[in-house]
């Protein structure tokens, strides 16, 4: 299935992470990684450089087509690499929506604390967010203020799926991202890539997402697949272990998807 996805948006999905061969004002020469270096190099990222070299977060942005001025949501922030990457890369006439579900602080409080965090350098002298506005909530109904141009997830789809979530929160999840989209929006899914025919097992025993049932979950809200890119191709990776397991953590493949709502 991977395989004839690929196929079908090899073009596509390539010229967005791909090189400036290219003269003509095409998806190639405006989506680049080396645009993105204002967001890569801002002074907040410099702990999450250590990721970079896996995480590729120039290429990343290129195949999302970040735009400057856009308003970006971005779904499940853990941490806050992607955060801290949007802020700089939406300009800043752009807006970031950075979400931490309710369900997540509840299981480690500490990503309250990182939310605080991600959002601090992103707001003016009295504290009062300017760019990046946090956003608590469950994990169905983030709130979002606006309807976004953008949704990026990254290595958070399969907790949709995992037996802690209620049952018909992947559906209701999806939905919702669907929902809040512009017309012609985009949602850009990344996830640690499943076994064939893994199932919500996977999501719940490995971490890993189940790439048909994350497919079919899609596309049947709406969603168009306009692009998949082999950026965190790694076929070394059996997809069988936990992704938390020391022998392969940091290191699993991974689908990356650009899908978007019609106009």
């Amino acid at each position: 299935m991977r395989a004839a996805i690929f196929a079908t948006a090899l073009l596509v999905g390539l010229s967005a992470c791909g090189g400036d061969a290219d003269t003509g004002e095409t998806e190639t020469t405006q989506y680049s990684a080396r645009s993105y270096m204002q967001a890569i190099n801002d002074v907040a990222r410099m702990d999450d450089r250590q990721y970079d070299e896996a995480r590729q977060p120039g290429e990343l942005l290129a195949f999302a087509q970040i735009d400057k001025g856009e308003v970006v949501g971005d779904y499940i922030m853990g941490g806050g690499y992607m955060t801290r990457l949007l802020a700089m890369a939406v300009g800043a006439d752009g807006k970031v929506y950075a979400f931490q579900p309710e369900e997540f602080i509840a299981f480690r409080p500490e990503y309250a604390d990182e939310q605080d965090a991600a959002v601090a350098p992103y707001s003016d002298d009295n504290g009062n967010p300017v760019r990046v506005f946090p956003l608590r909530g469950p994990i169905t109904d983030p709130g979002w203020p606006e309807p976004l141009d953008t949704i990026i997830t990254v290595m958070n789809l399969h907790d949709l799926y995992i037996s802690q979530m209620p049952e018909g929160t992947a559906d209701a999840a999806i939905q919702m991202l669907y929902d809040s989209l512009k017309p012609g929006g985009t949602l850009v899914v990344v996830d640690h890539l499943a076994a064939e025919d893994g199932g919500a097992e996977a999501a719940d025993e490995l971490h890993r997402m189940d790439a048909q049932l994350a497919l079919d979950a899609l596309t049947a809200v709406g969603f168009e697949l306009e692009a998949e890119s082999d950026l965190y191709s790694r076929p070394d990776d059996p997809r069988t272990a936990n992704v938390f397991d020391d022998s392969i953590r940091g290191n699993t493949d991974q689908f990356a998807w650009r899908l978007r709502k019609p106009e």
